[in-house]
């Protein structure tokens, strides 16, 4: 689901701690029967593919917490939130581990 830009993208920045870099879903231009939709109907959507991953943040004993997500998946994201971050011209979000509401699993 990346492009190779935002893999490219991904190598240059390394998310510290609990942070995932995740690339929004571009919302679709037509609609099913196949009609242009304007923009103002377009709409942010609230999905994105995880392009890196953090290592994870540690508990208050020093041990690694695993991360919920890992890199390809397809989140549900929350509608505010994240820190906005363009590299290469791509547009990415970074999000703590805790904020991604869940991942989308394929049919």
């Amino acid at each position: 689901w990346a492009s190779a830009l935002a893999q490219m993208a991904a190598r240059r920045l390394v998310p510290l701690l609990d942070r995932v870099l995740v690339q929004r879903l571009e919302p679709p231009t037509k609609s099913i029967g196949g009609v242009l939709l304007p923009e103002s109907s377009q709409s942010k959507l609230n999905e994105g593919v995880v392009v890196a991953v953090g290592p994870g943040r540690r508990d208050k004993d020093g041990a690694l917490l695993p991360m919920g997500v890992k890199p390809n998946d397809k989140v549900l994201l929350p509608q505010y939130g994240g820190n906005e971050v363009t590299i290469n011209d791509e547009d990415f979000v970074l999000f703590r581990d805790e904020d991604i509401l869940g991942v989308l699993a394929e049919k």
